[in-house]
C-alpha cells in the first residue's frame, strides 16, 4: 500500500519536471530606454516601420492614434509613454509591433526589435515585486540569456487589462 501511494507523487514529480525541461518559449525581444524586453511570438503578426497614426480626440496619451492595416483599423500604443520611459523618438529603427490578441489587432511602438530568441524554463526567473514602472501582474518572469536580461511581458493580459480597454478579457463562450 506504501508503494501505491508513492507511486502517483513520483510519477507526478517526473512528469512535472519532464514537461519543464521540454517547456520552451520563443519570443520576440524589443528595447525600450534601456531595457530589454520580450513577448511571446505568437501573438505576434507583424513587424513594421512607424508611420504616421491618426490620432483619435479624448484618447489617452499612450494611444498614438490608429492606422489602416489592409482594412482593419489597428490602435497603436507608444509602450514608451504608457511605461513612462521618457520622451519617445522616431527614427528609422522605431518599430511597430503588430499584435494579434483575443481575436483583435494591436500596434505597439518600440524602439527597436533585437532579435527573435527560444529560452528554456530553466532560463525564466520569477519577477521579483519592485513596485516598478511595469506592474508584476503583467510579467512572465525574466528571462536570461548569457549576460543579457529579458523582462517577458505578458502582453494578454497587459492589452487585455482594464486601463489598456483595447481587448476585451477572453470571453467565454
Amino acid at each position: 500500500m506504501l508503494n501505491k501511494a508513492k507511486d502517483p507523487l513520483q510519477q507526478a514529480a517526473s512528469t512535472s519536471a519532464a514537461a519543464a525541461g521540454a517547456t520552451r518559449l520563443e519570443v520576440v525581444t524589443f528595447k525600450l530606454g534601456e531595457e530589454e524586453y520580450g513577448i511571446d511570438i505568437q501573438k505576434v503578426q507583424e513587424l513594421r516601420g512607424y508611420d504616421a497614426v491618426t490620432r483619435i480626440a479624448n484618447a489617452p496619451e499612450y494611444i498614438k492614434g490608429v492606422v489602416n492595416l489592409r482594412g482593419i483599423i489597428v490602435p497603436i500604443i507608444d509602450m514608451r509613454i504608457k511605461f513612462r520611459l521618457g520622451e519617445p523618438t522616431y527614427d528609422q529603427f522605431t518599430v511597430v509591433i503588430v499584435l494579434n490578441i483575443g481575436g483583435r489587432v494591436v500596434g505597439m511602438v518600440v524602439d527597436s526589435v533585437s532579435d527573435v530568441i527560444t529560452l528554456t524554463a530553466e532560463q525564466i526567473k520569477p519577477a521579483p515585486e519592485m513596485g516598478s514602472v511595469l506592474d508584476a501582474d503583467y510579467l512572465i518572469g525574466l528571462g536570461t540569456l548569457e549576460e543579457r536580461m529579458l523582462i517577458l511581458v505578458d502582453i494578454d493580459r497587459l492589452m487585455s487589462s482594464e486601463e489598456m480597454g483595447l481587448v476585451e478579457a477572453a470571453a467565454t463562450a
